[in-house]
């Protein structure tokens, strides 16, 4: 049997060449760096996090969510502090939420219950999490599901390599948000042992470089002023966001274009971002932008390591901690952190924003498969 890299690097056999920046050969993501990246608060802080996802889980395992992908991103945290299902002190609660999304997952392979509007949105991250769920445990209820879950992010994939909110194929994609949900779920795949279609990752990659916009207008992949200056990825090829920056970022390396000289133009836009932030409030509860933009801003800086990684994740990981809900009196709230811009409210906000930051506050652990991987070696040679 193929191992994990072996098949990423047979799935990227085909794909273009990318820009290279120095022609070095890329090495694998470091080791742990305990004294720097986790400190006994940051410790505590997750500790806590998952102790209140466990609490207020609900006998449906899902949080009083019908969003599968918010259910899901529930089961991502436990999985990324080493916490299986149906093992040891948290093995229940962790069952529970992945049988909620496997017994919702529609005859079509579709991961999504709630609004049509969502389909996309909560098919890609529940992907992403089973792909994870199934590198991580082998269960055969997870990898059935997660095969149909892969042949409908292909085959509603857009002609220009975009997706549409809908489980539909369109002519044209609809924006950034969606593509990068659904890179993260072909990585995943890719990353636990099952197949992904190269035409797929090909299209895939022309639409986030179609959403680069630089600071001079440019746009079009053909103006020779586009790699002039700062530029960014952007929304829709107009709005510019430090999320979508960390979107195109994560795009890029889930697809091994590890050297494309967008990178680090976005990754300059997400740094500055990070160290403006303001100081977070004691006990606020409010992650830091929103739970959205951490989740990929979080990815980006420890996917492409280096200073970024070193100088803005500790700056992500203290604001968490200081945030951080501190209520012994009342179980409902005690430990959680709320995404102040999810409108429903309630425990869905607090799912959303507690299963983030006990994602961000595990990146270290390294239990994920796809933050074992780091970068194929062979980056060097024509994809």
């Amino acid at each position: 049997m193929l191992t994990r890299r072996e098949l990423l690097l047979q799935t990227l056999a085909a794909l273009p060449v990318c820009a290279v920046s120095g022609g070095r050969e890329a090495a694998l993501v470091a080791a742990p760096d305990n004294d720097w990246e986790v400190t006994p608060s940051s410790e505590l802080a997750l500790r806590r996090g998952v102790e209140w996802l466990a609490r207020n889980q609900g006998p449906q395992g899902n949080w009083e969510s019908n969003d599968l992908g918010l259910v899901g991103l529930g089961v991502l945290a436990f999985l990324a502090n080493g916490h299986l299902p149906g093992r040891g002190r948290f093995g229940a609660v962790v069952e529970r939420a992945l049988d909620y999304v496997l017994r919702n997952a529609q005859a079509s392979g579709l991961l999504n219950i709630a609004d049509p509007q969502r389909d996309m949105y909560n098919h890609g991250l529940a992907t992403f999490v089973l792909g994870q769920a199934h590198g991580m445990t082998d269960d055969r209820r997870i990898s059935r599901v997660l095969e149909q879950s892969l042949k409908l992010i292909a085959n509603t994939q857009a002609r220009d390599g975009g997706w549409d909110y809908r489980a539909r194929r369109q002519s044209y994609g609809h924006d950034l948000s969606l593509v990068v949900m659904q890179a993260k779920a072909l990585r995943s795949a890719v990353d636990s042992g099952l197949e992904v279609r190269s035409d797929v990752i090909q299209l895939a990659i022309q639409s986030v470089r179609q959403k680069y916009r630089a600071a001079n207008g440019a746009r079009n992949l053909d103006d020779p002023r586009i790699q002039e200056g700062p530029g960014q990825f952007t929304y829709d090829g107009h709005n510019g966001t430090t999320a979508m920056a960390a979107a195109g970022v994560v795009c890029l390396q889930e697809f091994g274009q590890y050297d494309d000289w967008r990178i680090p133009k976005n990754m300059d836009v997400i740094a500055q971002a990070v160290k403006e932030l303001k100081p977070s409030r004691a006990g606020d509860g409010r992650v830091a932008f929103d739970a959205y933009t951490l989740y990929y801003v979080g990815q980006a800086l420890y996917q492409v390591g280096g200073q970024w990684w070193k100088e803005c994740y500790p700056l992500l990981r203290d604001n968490l901690v200081t945030s951080q809900i501190r209520k012994p009196s009342d179980v409902s709230e005690d430990g959680a952190w709320r995404d102040p811009r999810y409108v429903t409210g309630g425990r869905p906000s607090l799912l959303f924003g507690t299963s983030v930051a006990c994602f961000l506050l595990a990146i270290p652990n390294r239990y994920l498969p796809i933050l074992q991987e780091g970068k194929i070696e062979s980056v060097r040679k024509q994809f």
